[in-house]
């Protein structure tokens, strides 16, 4: 919670593998409500932790019509979520701190994030190396395009810490589908560090579609503590480096810009209400359609989605939907070389994975027809909303 604008406003991360469509707006609505604000000024990410729970209930709406409600998710459990953490946003509120003092930090994650669409000469995607890869020829290419910062934002009340925010990019598993809910690497890691600290830490994931533990990452459980230690080697580095500047609310900024974005060609709606309500399918395929067919019903109608820009003095903090390739997160640092720019994707997951434009010719799973929800000129969009926010000058 963050107290002092004209709005209170309200940052959430949640172990889960995605929050979409309604999911999403129940979620901003109610953190909305029990902090005394509007949904603009909440922002609901998830770490994407594939072993973890998912949330649409317009999902579950569709599904429970065609007598299969419950298949996709649990609705009661993920309401009592809801309801508890709005009872954490209105007990926050009422033990709310002064902060005098902003901290922001870097550090470098090493042998953690690599790129997961490795081209061949022909400039197509020859192999998708996923987070846990067990072939060695597959582990031994490039690292690829990522971002190994870690960026860290802290809040102070003088020479006391309050609260760390930090974000860094990278699919967050290491092996996974046990059927056994677990925060994997990054969630250890954020962990630890606020054991280390005595200091609440609130992790998000950055612009991770395109990014896993592959090349570092076999898939064996051993490897998740490794991972995770690596993790927070980059979060205590952040912390060490750390330096301080007086904040006032007068530092404190949040815009929003609604985009639609432009819907991928392959959704078609009635092959996706087939789909749905085909009794002769298992639930898995009807969820997914149900979920495409909302998605695609939002763009129809343009129902746009929120992209929120947090200023904290030279601090700015975007706030992304999806699957976004690092790409996104990369110009955004460039857009403003002098300003700390941080970036949370996953927000609302109903898009799928989002690529860049020359992605979609490319080939390869994260751009495939079952991944990606929107068309290429979702770049121009994203980029173009991202300097505006931003203010930048040019864009890339």
């Amino acid at each position: 919670m963050i107290l002092g604008g004209d709005k209170p406003i309200v940052l959430c991360a949640v172990d889960w593998i995605g929050i979409a469509n309604g999911g999403h707006r129940v979620f901003r609505e109610q953190l909305a409500r029990a902090a005394g604000t509007d949904a603009a000024h909440v922002a609901v990410h998830t770490l994407h932790q594939h072993d973890a729970p998912r949330c649409d209930f317009d999902c579950e709406e569709l599904l429970a019509m065609q007598g299969i409600g419950g298949k996709g998710f649990d609705p009661v459990f993920a309401r009592d979520v809801i309801t508890r953490a709005s009872d954490a946003v209105t007990d926050a509120v009422a033990r709310a701190a002064e902060v005098t003092h902003l901290g922001l930090g870097t550090g470098i994650v090493e042998q953690v994030a690599s790129n997961r669409r490795i081209l061949g000469e022909d400039g197509k995607v020859k192999v998708t190396r996923y987070t846990a890869c067990r072939d060695p020829q597959v582990r031994a290419m490039p690292v690829g395009t990522i971002d190994p910062a870690l960026k860290l934002i802290s809040f102070w009340q003088n020479d006391k810490p309050l609260a760390v925010l930090t974000y860094y990019a990278t699919h967050p598993q290491s092996y996974y589908r046990t059927g056994l809910a677990n925060p994997d690497f990054p969630g250890m890691a954020r962990n630890s560090r606020e054991e280390a600290t005595g200091v609440p830490h609130i992790h998000f994931n950055g612009a991770g579609g395109n990014i896993g533990a592959g090349k570092w990452n076999d898939g064996s459980p051993e490897n998740r503590q490794v991972l995770a230690d690596r993790v927070a080697t980059g979060m205590r580095q952040a912390w060490d480096k750390t330096e301080k500047h007086p904040i006032t609310s007068a530092d404190l900024g949040w815009e929003v810009e609604s985009v639609t974005l432009p819907v991928a060609s392959h959704l078609n709606e009635a092959e996706l209400r087939t789909i749905l309500g085909d009794e002769t399918q298992q639930p898995d395929p009807r969820w997914f359609a149900a979920k495409k067919l909302i998605w695609l019903l939002r763009c129809q109608r343009d129902d746009g989605v929120d992209i929120p820009c947090l200023t904290l003095g030279q601090a700015r903090v975007l706030h992304l939907p999806g699957e976004l390739f690092v790409e996104y997160q990369l110009a955004a640092q460039e857009m403003r070389p002098d300003q700390f720019v941080a970036m949370a994707a996953y927000g609302d997951y109903a898009p799928g994975y989002i690529g860049t434009e020359i992605a979609y010719g490319q080939g390869g799973y994260e751009t495939s027809r079952d991944a990606s929800h929107v068309a290429p000129a979702v770049e121009a969009v994203l980029l173009g909303a991202m300097s505006r926010l931003l203010d930048a000058k040019t864009s890339k």
